[in-house]
């Protein structure tokens, strides 16, 4: 059921949340009538907040201090507050600018150390996840000693380099045919397109090398399927620091190790997709909402990015609970815009 708030109550929890936002200190009533655009007494102010604490949505951290937001309180801001939010007009309003790369895992170790220094918190980027994605080419060149290399580019310009034990030197000529036969099949098609009929043909317009056009195949598959193991790149760990509300006990060093495991951030990632894998608009977790039980401390704030029909990823923004939810929110939209240009940009 949804907070019904009236306008005086909206802004005094707005001037908390902004207050704690700036300082990490509880705001007390005094400190409440700077931030409001409406002359009330403290003792009007005190009525408010107790009527807002009443409803859950700010707290008292201990006795004679003034209130924090809780979780419900950032919940109830941030949901008023995308709700409003409008995608920028161009990709300049991020205040940075990423620099155009020839390697899709350049640009996104690029964009999360940018992240991470344009907001002071710290950063994911996944790697692309591979959901019906298309081929683009085949490149196989010679190694010597019977072994081949095989670039396989998909969509989104994302390269795998295999090198594959054929057990047997290819002519150039050889090569130049196989390369040939592979585009002029397989060009185009997702892993599900590359039926049983496609692979017959193409094994019966070349008897000589079946088991080498098995072993590129099987390539091509574990290429544009991917697996399991998405790469994740962090940076901007050492901004927790700057967090006395992440710092306390054992919580920095639980974060630093989640971030250097990778492996708990991949819970976020699955966490924000869909059944299908559609793509999603940004979400914010908060506190217990995070799917990771040592970040249960903070916020989380996720966009979807995407290279091609079916490639998508994942750009997260780690922060306090009380991380500046607006700024994140206008960052992560244009670092999604600047994006979309650069890779409208990358030859087909």
């Amino acid at each position: 059921m949804e907070i019904e708030l009236d306008e005086r109550k909206e802004k005094i929890l707005y001037a908390i949340i902004q207050n704690y936002q700036e300082t990490g200190e509880p705001v007390g009533s005094r400190t409440i009538s700077k931030y409001l655009d409406v002359k009330l007494s403290p003792a009007t102010i005190r009525n408010e907040m107790a009527d807002l604490e009443e409803m859950g949505l700010i707290v008292q951290p201990h006795t004679s201090a003034g209130r924090i937001p809780t979780d419900k309180g950032y919940r109830l801001y941030v949901d008023r507050m995308l709700s409003q939010k409008q995608l920028p007009s161009t990709e300049r309003d991020a205040g940075f600018l990423i620099r155009r790369v020839d390697r899709v895992e350049e640009l996104l170790m690029q964009m999360a150390k940018l992240l991470a220094m344009n907001t002071s918190y710290t950063t994911m980027i996944t790697g692309p996840h591979y959901r019906k994605t298309k081929l683009k080419f085949i490149q196989l060149s010679s190694m010597g000693g019977g072994k081949l290399l095989a670039v396989v580019v998909s969509e989104g310009n994302i390269v795998k380099n295999n090198i594959l034990d054929v057990g047997e030197e290819l002519s150039q000529e050889g090569i130049l045919q196989l390369n040939l036969l592979l585009n002029s099949n397989l060009s185009g098609l997702t892993i599900d397109e590359i039926t049983l009929d496609i692979i017959s043909r193409m094994k019966a317009e070349d008897g000589e090398h079946v088991e080498i056009i098995n072993k590129i195949l099987d390539a091509v598959a574990e290429s544009i399927q991917g697996d399991d193991k998405v790469p994740i790149y962090t940076s901007g760990a050492p901004n927790i620091f700057k967090y006395p509300e992440l710092t306390g006990g054992d919580r920095a060093s639980e974060l630093i190790s989640a971030l250097e495991e990778k492996t708990p951030l991949g819970r976020i990632v699955l966490n924000g997709e869909g059944e299908d894998g559609d793509k999603k608009e940004i979400q914010v977790y908060i506190g217990d909402e995070v799917p990771v039980e040592s970040m249960k401390d903070c916020s989380v704030v996720t966009a979807t990015y995407e290279l091609g029909s079916g490639v998508q990823g994942k750009i997260g923004i780690i922060g306090p609970k009380r991380m500046d939810y607006e700024k994140v929110v206008e960052v992560l939209q244009s670092a999604m815009a600047q994006m979309d240009a650069v890779f409208k940009e990358v030859p087909k």
